[in-house]
């Protein structure tokens, strides 16, 4: 196996960043066309359905895999069972963001003015014309992070398996990476935290992903290219516009400011107008002008992931996008079209299978339609069906993806939504935001604590569960469904009766009835499609067992209900689950 340097112009130390253990590979930061005297919105984006898609030339290791989707779609043997077991995991959402205080997306908001991150960033920072999350990068440390201290506490939650973020789209990555010097063993913590996680992980033996949110970062950072409109600074440049000869003689001297920020480009038509929005791609397009460095980009974000995973060998890697797959010309992977992500899955499948002698491992392809080979992801969503078509896990975060102050946390609403996901056959991924510090505050860790509570009496019937034939009842034959979105006061405060039930079928062929609301001593549950009648049991049932009790239970199976009693001792706080034994 043949080894190269691969060579990025403008790194820290660039004339060699160590070696790739796949086959040669040499690549430079190319050229960029001069187009700053190009007005914004001035150049229309190249149409992507008659653009062809782009064959990259980057290397990967040999096997059967090759990077196309035919290839892969043929060769994966299928989802691993360990995904369905584990069932429940915890989102490790975390990096240099969280040191806003300000939620979700503070690297590309401080340079909105008017946010709660541009406000943040002033009061805490300065202005971001003077100081802008370079700094933040320099300054970011979470000294109390301590992975083994959290991996432990997660599992005694109840959290099977765990997906790391590896980079945000801020492009600050949180490993020793070869191939991005703005990194965290480079710069803040001075850390090599996916190293850590990793260690934390195995010793924990829980199974792990690493995520990558980069493919789109070129132009999710197009804030940092502007400047105010009004005010004692108007027109002064935030500090994307600076330069690596700007750094000269001071603290990033030789770190590249375009290998954080990307490069200016808001001369294509609706890049400058997403940048002032909370949430909008620019349109589907190709950026026609930079085709050379969109091909070098993309080149860059598949050798970082591959990176990542000859470093830590992960049990899944995750991509975040909108569409069927990175660098689409559409969605959120406007501006190129190439084969990138089919190179990452290749490589990665044919590493795994040298090194495992089988491929136990699983890639997200975030929204990827039915496909073999890759596993979906429902962000903040609850199917309306039941959804069998492929592999996928529910994700949302309590609060929001980074930390801010006053979230509601309930293990309530967390319960709930895990018991509506896997009660449409799915997985869960939740974020439970650490402070920026790295610790937890006091409220996540009651609710976590509180989980582990919960998971440990009514476990049996989550862990390797399927959907059953039906999701589940509720009053007057109508599904009162938890709302969707953020974990927070909707959810935590959402009203559900003792008539709102789910079903699972544990991985011991057994029934499992859920109960969203705890029902009152003696309460008589009613459960309508239970009956004989209805036939969906399609034998008579057997026994009835309440998790958590050790007592018989006074139960009657009749033409049109199953009927039961509940005991005289009650003492559950979340909701309760029923084992059912059919003959």
């Amino acid at each position: 196996m043949l080894t190269a340097p691969i060579l990025l112009v403008g790194c820290k130390n660039s004339t060699a960043i160590s070696e790739v253990s796949t086959t040669e590979m040499n690549y430079e930061l190319p050229a960029i066309p001069d187009t700053h005297t190009l007005k914004e919105n001035s150049v229309p984006l190249e149409n992507s359905d008659t653009f062809e898609q782009v064959t990259i030339d980057i290397p990967i290791t040999q096997g059967p895999y090759k990077p196309t989707w035919a290839s892969i779609e043929h060769n994966y043997p299928g989802t691993p069972e360990w995904l369905r077991e584990a069932k429940l995991g915890l989102w490790v959402h975390f990096g240099p963001q969280s040191s806003g205080n300000s939620g979700d997306w503070y690297a590309r908001r401080l340079y909105i003015p008017g946010t709660k991150a541009y406000k943040n960033h002033i009061k805490n920072y300065g202005h971001p014309s003077k100081i802008g999350y370079k700094e933040v990068l320099r300054e970011w440390n979470p000294e109390k992070l301590d992975p083994q201290k959290l991996v432990n506490i997660y599992k005694d939650a109840g959290f099977r398996f765990l997906i790391i973020q590896g980079v945000h789209h801020d492009q600050f990555d949180l490993w020793e990476s070869k191939y991005q010097p703005w990194n965290a063993k480079n710069l803040g913590p001075k850390r090599d935290l996916l190293k850590e996680w990793k260690q934390a992980a195995r010793e924990a033996n829980m199974r792990f992903g690493i995520t990558f949110h980069h493919e789109y970062s070129w132009w999710w950072w197009q804030t940092a290219f502007q400047a105010d409109q009004e005010g004692s600074l108007a027109g002064v440049p935030y500090d994307g516009n600076l330069s690596l000869e700007d750094g000269k003689g001071t603290w990033w001297e030789g770190y590249d400011p375009r290998l954080l920020y990307g490069i200016n480009l808001r001369e294509y038509e609706g890049v400058a107008s997403a940048a002032n929005s909370a949430w909008s791609p620019p349109p589907a397009g190709i950026f026609k002008n930079h085709l050379n460095y969109a091909n070098w980009y993309s080149k860059w974000w598949a050798a970082r992931m591959m990176d990542a995973v000859d470093k830590y060998q992960p049990d899944f890697i995750y991509t975040d996008g909108t569409d069927q797959q990175p660098f689409s010309g559409y969605g959120t992977g406007t501006g190129y079209k190439s084969n990138a992500m089919q190179h990452v899955i290749a490589d990665y499948y044919n590493k795994t299978l040298k090194r495992r002698g089988k491929v136990d491992v699983f890639s997200i392809v975030k929204f990827r339609k039915k496909t073999n080979g890759t596993v979906n992801t429902e962000e903040g969503g609850i199917p309306q069906q039941i959804k069998t078509d492929q592999a996928w896990i529910a994700e949302t975060p309590v609060g929001d993806w980074f930390y801010a102050p006053d979230f509601t946390y309930s293990s309530k609403a967390v319960i709930r939504y895990l018991l509506e996901e896997v009660a449409r056959d799915g997985n869960v991924g939740l974020c439970v935001s650490l402070l920026p510090d790295g610790s937890l505050d006091a409220g996540s860790s009651q609710m976590l604590k509180e989980m582990g509570e919960w998971m440990r009496i009514n476990g049996e019937g989550i862990y390797g569960s399927y959907a059953w034939k039906i999701i589940g009842e509720g009053e007057n034959d109508k599904l009162n469904v938890l709302p969707g979105g953020k974990i927070g006061a909707r959810q935590a405060n959402h009203k559900f009766s003792t008539a709102d039930i789910r079903f699972t079928k544990g991985k011991d062929d057994k029934l499992y009835v859920w109960v969203m609301a705890v029902p009152k001593a003696g309460e008589k549950l009613q459960i309508k499609c239970l009956g004989l009648n209805d036939n969906l049991l399609q034998k008579k049932i057997k026994q009835v067992k309440l998790l958590g009790y050790s007592g018989a239970l006074d139960w009657q199976q009749e033409d049109e209900n199953l009927f039961i009693t509940c005991p005289d001792e009650m003492p559950f706080n979340i909701a309760i689950g029923f084992q059912i034994d059919i003959e």
